[in-house]
């Protein structure tokens, strides 16, 4: 923006910035959140709000608890700088749920449409990345409730990203829940096809007992 690191400097000496790490300053006051988001994607490939922080903020998961951190995927295996965790608790993962790149994320876009918003899962997006971390992060039960108000998901959209989708678990407990749920999308889901590895179960240990997944 034409402020040069010592011409920054003396901004900030002078009260007119303030320096929050290494070349990055802001207006005095408190961080921005979406700001700070967008930092982050500079920093961090493929970083965008995703699982149940998306959900949350599409108007799914109405129970979040105020408390509740950020949940923030990418491509890259990093440690969210100090300046960012400091203020906004977060947990980062890096995850590639989906066959992808990076600079072309699906059914990401920025929240509300805005120029100014951050990265953000759609809705459908958000819950299968919710659903992958069902097991050590996530409980089934917690999941199953939060899917009980996905009755808007765009079936088209959901279809695309299930086909996409590299993790076995991810389909199959969708498909499971979605028809438990009687889901308006079930029948749909069940008629595609779609990558769940054969008819073997699926078997793996949790915090609330076995998951098998037929």
């Amino acid at each position: 923006m034409g402020v040069s690191e010592d011409l920054a400097g003396y901004y900030a000496r002078s009260g007119w910035l303030t320096r929050v790490a290494q070349g990055l300053y802001t207006r005095p006051g408190p961080l921005d959140l979406h700001a700070s988001l967008k930092i982050l994607e500079l920093r961090i490939s493929g970083c965008h709000i995703g699982g149940r922080t998306a959900l949350a903020w599409h108007g799914i998961q109405h129970f979040v608890r105020p408390e509740s951190p950020l949940d923030l995927y990418g491509w890259d295996s990093v440690r969210l700088p100090d300046w960012f965790a400091k203020t906004f608790p977060a947990v980062y993962r890096r995850k590639r749920l989906f066959a992808e790149t990076p600079e072309s994320l699906v059914a990401v876009s920025r929240f509300g449409e805005a120029d100014t918003a951050p990265l953000t899962s759609d809705p459908e997006r958000g819950l299968l990345e919710m659903l992958s971390e069902v097991g050590p992060r996530q409980t089934l039960a917690e999941a199953r409730a939060i899917m009980e108000g996905a009755y808007g998901l765009r079936e088209d959209v959901l279809l695309n990203l299930l086909g996409r989708c590299t993790s076995v678990k991810t389909v199959r407990l969708c498909l499971l829940l979605s028809r438990e749920l009687s889901l308006p999308f079930a029948d749909a889901l069940f008629a595609a096809e779609l990558p769940t590895k054969g008819k073997g179960a699926w078997v793996s240990k949790t915090p609330e007992g076995w998951l098998v997944l037929k």
